[in-house]
């Protein structure tokens, strides 16, 4: 699994945990790294090329994470916006932070590419979500590219 790709799992895990618990952003990172171990934990020692790969996927994991709580209230509004017929509070869990987490990347990650950012979401998806998420989580995140993502230059 390519360093991107294992960040953005593990960032999708963390925001489950802050939306399912009500925990805020530190706390669900602290727990995660805890409970994935020293591997992730830092810190001093001999340098290596996996420590080093660890040091950036956690890098990543932790901006994305940061980022989708900082801007969640804006994200969740052009989710609900461009899903129509749902409330955010109505969809899935995982569904829901998939979408953040898309919507994000593909607004804010501005080194990161229009289409890599929605294949991303939508494996996210297929891997985690039910069934038919991944139509669902294309669906949204195509319509929030197209109109957010223009306005600021991304296009799809």
């Amino acid at each position: 699994m390519k360093k991107r790709t294992k960040s953005r799992v593990f960032a999708l895990q963390m925001l489950y945990e802050v939306d399912l618990t009500g925990v805020d952003a530190e706390e669900a990172l602290s727990n995660f790294w805890q409970a994935k171990g020293p591997a992730y934990a830092g810190g001093e020692g001999k340098v290596s090329e996996k420590k080093e790969e660890r040091a950036d996927v956690r890098a990543y994991a932790e901006e994305l994470v940061r980022g989708v709580v900082e801007r969640r209230k804006e994200i969740d509004g052009w989710i609900e916006q461009f899903a129509e017929h749902w409330k955010i509070d109505r969809m899935a869990c995982v569904d829901r932070n998939i979408l953040r987490l898309g919507a994000y990347e593909l607004i804010f990650e501005e080194d990161v590419p229009v289409k890599v950012a929605l294949n991303e979401a939508v494996e996210l998806a297929k891997v985690y979500g039910a069934p038919d998420s991944s139509k669902f989580v294309n669906g949204v995140l195509d319509k929030i590219a197209k109109t957010e993502g223009a306005k600021r230059g991304r296009m799809p």
